[in-house]
């Protein structure tokens, strides 16, 4: 009776194993529609822009094909315990990972929004929210598949660091609206960047807590 057991042990830890580097691939396109989202966006690349906003279907086809992999592993392995929290953060996962991938899109949509003119101020503090907001996204996933809660306890402290650079940005916009009201369209428009890449933090800290539900099976708010 033990040999199945085994092998069905096996069958399933390499089915998890596959899971995560599905997530990875998720992270990996959210990230990088982000990251040209932003870049569109400081080149005012319409065509970059259009780009990111068709590489979005990417991103929710695969989340759909990770959904339909965590169903077929509940109804057909059984996990148990572990694995079981394992599959179910993944399912929560890639809803933050689709929506990460939304804001992107949005984004660009911005881009589009703001092509043919140039921006009221230089892009500093945007482009170093997005990275900083990239790498907690990656850090994030692979947090999941290393299942190093140690990692996604840190990054309560760098959502921080993005949350204070948003606020940098509203002030610095507010300023221009005050000494020129015609900016006032613009100036929503960078904010509502600023509030989406916000929003990309704050979705990494979402995947860190499930991180930590899922290695000790109790619910932390880490920011």
């Amino acid at each position: 009776m033990k040999e199945p057991t085994v092998k069905v042990r096996k069958r399933l830890s390499e089915e998890l194993e596959e899971l995560k580097s599905m997530m990875m691939e998720m992270s990996s396109l959210a990230t990088a529609s982000v990251e040209k989202a932003v870049g569109s966006l400081a080149k005012q690349d319409v065509n970059l822009a259009n780009k990111v906003i068709k590489e979005d279907d990417k991103i929710d086809a695969l989340e759909l094909e990770i959904e339909n992999k965590c169903m077929h592993l509940i109804a057909l392995q059984q996990p148990m315990a572990k694995d079981l929290r394992v599959i179910g953060s993944c399912l929560k996962i890639i809803t933050d990972l689709e929506r990460v991938g939304d804001r992107a899109a949005d984004i660009a949509q911005i881009t589009k929004q703001l092509a043919g003119r140039p921006l009221i101020k230089p892009l500093v503090d945007i482009p170093r929210m997005a990275e900083l907001a990239i790498a907690m996204v990656k850090d994030s996933v692979r947090a999941f598949k290393e299942e190093n809660s140690l990692l996604a306890w840190g990054l309560g402290e760098r959502d921080d660091e993005v949350d204070k650079l948003a606020h940098q940005v509203n002030r610095e916009l507010f300023s221009f609206v005050v000494e020129d009201p015609k900016k006032i369209s613009d100036a929503f428009r960078l904010m509502f960047v600023a509030s989406f890449l916000e929003r990309i933090a704050d979705h990494a800290t979402n995947i860190a807590e499930r991180v930590i539900y899922m290695e000790r099976g109790e619910r932390v708010k880490i920011n």
